[in-house]
């Protein structure tokens, strides 16, 4: 039976909900397993033990309704319905001697309960289902608390869910369901479909109630009321039909049919608002006394309604009656006009705002893994025939649209469209390839950008050369104060010269001088070709790019002036292509729709006849899309060559040829900025890289002559106080011996020296003789500062003569050559590789060398413009 319920806040808000069937205990468990033990295997039996139990819990909570909220019950009934689908397909239920025999369904009418079918089938089982799966949807909209917006909004949803519940009902499983002796009405095609039409009015008339409560215009709430009229209209017709009119009660009747007419009615009142604001005063009076009698008629057979609902049927018709007096009281004394009779009135109009949610999604069983291990050989080896088959179609009809599709993408571009005409609207284009270049130019600074990185290259410029002035100034000043003390101490003093000591540092310092030297010509160089090449690289900077293109003019003058007759027809035509285009989209859309769920297993599983005849009414549905494909095919083979005559004559009228060779001029011009930005962009890159990579080398210099100006300074100390001890007479070491013995110079950190000092273990002697092994010092050149040189950049060109570049040294440098930094790649200059030099030139220095930095980055930088 209903349920009906109702709200303080508005007596009209009197809505029904379904209750649910009741149904009998069924074993699935035993006769299942059963199945499984004798068809497959005890052990597939046993592995499908989980599934079996899970289906058996489903089964019996739907029994014994252990959790009775109706969320609970709306999650149960949707997962036990996805569990039917999996058993349907693998489980022949039925009578019949080889299939499952022993599981009998019972389930008792909703609305008689005296009443039950009981069907060997799982068709039966799964329309209670979902009736119930409704049943408990419209539960859950009454639930909601319906005097607020949300509560109003969340309950029309849910009678939307219910409405789609028994519309699947009716399309899916009512038929089926109904074949057999033993029958219900609830499960009846008329009754799912009252069902559905009774959850659209209830939603719907949610979606009036708020929208009188954002206080809408009368008009809107004219619309809405008339469709939840409508609704209920559908409804009660479908009551007072067979089978329904004798199997509701007459309260269910009654209620739908006073919600009819109280709709009507409140939609004929709030169309008369409407119109007493235009005063149309005349149709105003004619229909409220439409609405007035709909409500005079529906009281006569109102037994059985709730009480609130007369209430609000009694309370709507004296609100009409009143706007009927005032109404005719301002026709007799200001208007005058004459009243329609209201037979003579057109329809009100409705507007929907509901429709059945649709439950494919919510019911899909296409994810489950329950019994997935179960398919009969049989049917395996004949749905994996009929797959072929139906692949087949498939693969065939989609290689038609593929091929169409791109038939008309390469005439389109034979003729230029849609380019040509888009360029005469202002709206050209670039190939996709180039405005990709175009944008990634862009991205990164554009032309406008390089002056910011050209500072950068000045920038890092100076900073190498001012830390080889600081160098300088470092080895200078250790030099004057070396020869200020030999000047002072004459032959007493003597320590080596330091001009004999940093002569391999010196070299190095003039060498990274040449390098910069050598970068600042290739900076000034590059900084030509920007000045040289702005102006082709100012196209770049345009944004959008495509406002650099020229445009498709309109004829100057035109004998005819049907130049927009031409363009307009040939639009059209563009726009009819299109429509095929999208509707081939469609049909391969359909087709991948139909195969997915084109499900005959089922079928095949309990099938006693021939597969082939099985095969032949199946794929038969697919005939229909196929005819369509070939009908859109041809349709556009005409389309196609109307299309090229039409284009002949827009391109006769429009001088499409000067324009198509003034683009492709503009294109060659982009992509002639763009090799260019690359080129100088690619220089300069390779420029910083130079930069901080020498930098990189200098500071490492840096390091060793401050370590050497250190040690230096430590020794003269030490020198100094054994002169002084000399000169007074307060020596006390041998005479003799042809030197001092001081502790080793080293390119270490003070604190390294500092250890030495202290360290009581015998010391290397200051200055060790020639023929002494040869010890790492500057006098020992360590391997060159070079690396293997990167292939050239595919924007540089190679020098033109008289490059400003020193020659290449013909003689390639043995591998011990001073390491230094190349000013740029393929530059070998004498700078970089002097020879080392020979033993025993020059005294060796008391002091050691570390190993080598590694050399700075070389590449392709710089190659001359």
């Amino acid at each position: 039976m209903a349920a009906p319920t109702s709200s303080s806040s508005a007596t009209t808000n009197i809505m029904l909900a379904i209750f649910e069937k009741k149904t009998t205990q069924v074993d699935l468990y035993h006769p299942l397993r059963n199945y499984i033990a004798y068809n497959y295997s005890e052990r597939e039996a046993h592995n499908l033990e989980d599934d079996l139990q899970t289906l058996r819990q489903y089964r019996s909570d739907i029994e014994r309704q252990s959790d009775p909220s109706p969320t609970s019950r709306r999650d149960l009934f949707q997962n036990y319905y996805k569990a039917l689908c999996l058993v349907e397909t693998r489980f022949p239920i039925s009578p019949d001697k080889d299939h499952v025999n022993s599981i009998t369904f019972v389930w008792h009418d909703a609305f008689k309960s005296k009443q039950k079918a009981s069907q060997q089938n799982i068709h039966l089982e799964k329309a209670a289902v979902l009736f119930n799966l409704g049943a408990v949807y419209s539960q859950i909209g009454l639930s909601y608390d319906r005097t607020t917006v949300d509560g109003r909004r969340l309950a029309s949803h849910a009678f939307i869910a219910a409405a789609g519940a028994f519309a699947f009902l009716r399309d899916n499983a009512a038929t089926k369901a109904s074949i057999g002796s033993s029958t219900t009405v609830d499960l009846s095609v008329e009754c799912a479909g009252m069902l559905e039409r009774l959850m659209l009015a209830q939603a719907q008339e949610c979606v009036f109630e708020n929208t009188i409560a954002k206080g809408s215009t009368p008009g809107v709430c004219a619309k809405i009321s008339r469709q939840v009229g409508l609704y209920y209209e559908e409804a009660f017709a479908a009551l007072s039909a067979a089978p329904l009119n004798q199997h509701f009660d007459r309260g269910w009747v009654s209620h739908v049919q006073l919600k009819a007419a109280l709709f009507y009615a409140e939609a004929c009142y709030r169309c008369s608002l409407e119109l007493h604001d235009k005063e149309e005063i005349a149709e105003e009076i004619a229909r409220l006394k439409s609405g007035i009698g709909a409500l005079s008629e529906v009281k006569k057979s109102s037994k059985g309604a709730a009480v609130q609902l007369l209430d609000a049927v009694n309370k709507l018709d004296a609100n009409l009656n009143r706007s009927l007096e005032r109404a005719v009281k301002e026709n007799d004394r200001v208007y005058l006009m004459r009243v329609p009779s209201p037979s003579s009135l057109q329809a009100l109009p409705a507007f929907s705002m509901v429709k059945p949610m649709a439950m494919s999604e919510v019911l899909d069983a296409s994810k489950l893994r329950m019994f997935a291990s179960l398919v009969p050989d049989s049917s395996a080896k004949a749905l994996s025939r009929y797959t072929e088959m139906v692949d087949d179609i498939i693969r065939t009809q989609a290689e038609k649209l593929q091929q169409a599709s791109e038939l008309t993408r390469v005439r389109l571009k034979e003729m230029d469209l849609p380019d040509s005409i888009l360029s005469l609207e202002g709206n050209s284009s670039l190939p996709t390839d180039l405005k990709e270049d175009v944008e990634a130019v862009q991205i990164c600074g554009g032309p406008a950008g390089l002056e910011a990185e050209l500072q950068q290259l000045g920038d890092l410029r100076r900073v190498n050369q001012e830390l080889l002035v600081q160098i300088e100034e470092l080895l200078q000043k250790e030099a004057r104060e070396d020869a200020q003390f030999r000047s002072q101490f004459g032959t007493r003093w003597t320590r080596p010269q330091s001009s004999t000591l940093t002569k391999n540092l010196q070299e190095r310092l003039n060498r990274f001088a040449a390098n910069l030297k050598q970068a600042g010509e290739s900076d000034a160089r590059i900084e030509r070709s920007v000045r040289e090449h702005s102006a082709l690289m100012s196209i770049l900077d345009r944004r959008p790019i495509e406002s650099a293109l020229p445009t498709l003019a309109r004829p100057i003058m035109s004998l005819d002036a049907n130049e927009d007759a031409i363009l307009g027809a040939l639009k059209q035509s563009l726009r009819q292509l299109e429509t095929l285009g999208a509707e081939r989209a469609a049909l391969e859309d359909m087709l991948k729709e139909m195969k997915r769920k084109d499900d005959i297993l089922p079928k095949l599983m309990t099938s006693t006849g021939s597969y082939e005849d099985l095969f032949r009414k199946e794929i038969s549905k697919y005939d229909h899309i196929c005819e369509e494909i070939g009908q859109n095919i041809e349709a556009q083979e005409q389309l196609l060559l109307q299309i090229q005559a039409q284009n002949d004559n827009f391109s006769a009228i429009f001088n499409l040829e000067d324009y198509k060779a003034s683009r492709e001029k503009s294109y060659k011009q982009i992509q002639a900025a763009i090799a260019k930005f690359r080129e100088i962009k690619d220089n300069i890159n390779e420029g910083l890289k130079f930069y901080v990579t020498l930098q990189d080398a200098i500071t490492n210099v840096k390091q060793q002559c401050n370590d050497f100006v250190m040690t230096r300074n430590i020794q003269c100390r030490e020198m100094m106080e054994d002169v002084q001890r000399q000169m007074a007479g307060l020596s006390f070491q041998d005479k003799t011996t042809s030197a001092y013995n001081y502790p080793p110079v080293s390119h270490q950190t003070q604190r390294a020296s500092t250890q030495q000092q202290t360290d009581p273990r015998p010391q290397t002697p200051y200055y060790q003789p020639p023929e002494q092994p040869a010890m790492g010092g500057y006098s020992h050149p360590p391997p060159p500062y070079s690396s293997p040189q990167q292939p050239p950049h595919p924007y540089h060109v190679p020098p033109p003569s008289g490059a400003p570049y020193p020659p290449q040294v013909q003689q390639q440098p043995p591998t011990s050559h001073e390491y230094g930094q190349p000013a740029y790649p393929g530059w070998r200059g004498p700078y970089y590789n002097a020879h080392a030099q020979q033993s025993g030139s020059l005294p060796r220095p008391p002091y050691t060398v570390p190993a080598p930095y590694p050399p700075p980055h070389q590449s392709g930088y710089y190659k001359p413009q």
